[in-house]
């Protein structure tokens, strides 16, 4: 019976090569000459550092076009405000991985509502459709990819036949 799985992750070493070249742009660059500004990199969580919210404005610029040349999607970025004193500014920068529950149940209602001849499971961090026709499973694929309510990166893995 064909199957797939609905999934949302990122490539980690894209996001490594995405954060290098946002770190040699920064050497480039004239406005950030003489500046510690950078970004870090550990496992879910980039942190940027700079010398003004300004600059940390432009950092996150840099990296979304970074990230965007890399294949990832910027809607798995959430953003946390800018904190420090004195002349370092902060901020984090959360990578989410992964379907929650929340959003696994309303994919599953998605494709309940859709009336497609296909079953749907949760299955921890992602979400299993079989279906007895592989146009059915093409048909939730197009349906999932074109709703604008899902919040996440969707990515769909292990279609078998």
């Amino acid at each position: 019976m064909p199957s797939f799985d609905i999934v949302s992750e990122i490539d980690k070493h894209e996001l490594t090569n995405a954060v290098d070249q946002a770190n040699r742009e920064l050497a480039n660059r004239f406005d950030f000459r003489g500046t510690d500004a950078r970004v870090e990199q550990s496992d879910k969580v980039l942190t940027m550092h700079a010398d003004s919210d300004f600059q940390l404005d432009q950092l996150q610029d840099i990296l979304r076009m970074k990230l965007v040349k890399r294949g990832i999607e910027v809607s798995c970025l959430d953003v946390k405000d800018s904190v420090g004193n004195g002349k370092m500014r902060k901020q984090d920068v959360i990578i989410r991985e992964g379907i929650d529950k929340d959003l696994s149940r309303k994919i599953v209602k998605m494709i309940k509502i859709s009336k497609a001849k296909v079953q749907s499971a949760v299955q921890g961090d992602s979400v299993r459709v079989t279906g007895k026709k592989r146009d059915d499973l093409q048909g939730v694929m197009a349906l999932l990819r074109d709703n604008d309510d899902v919040e996440m990166p969707l990515q769909f893995n292990n279609f078998r036949d």
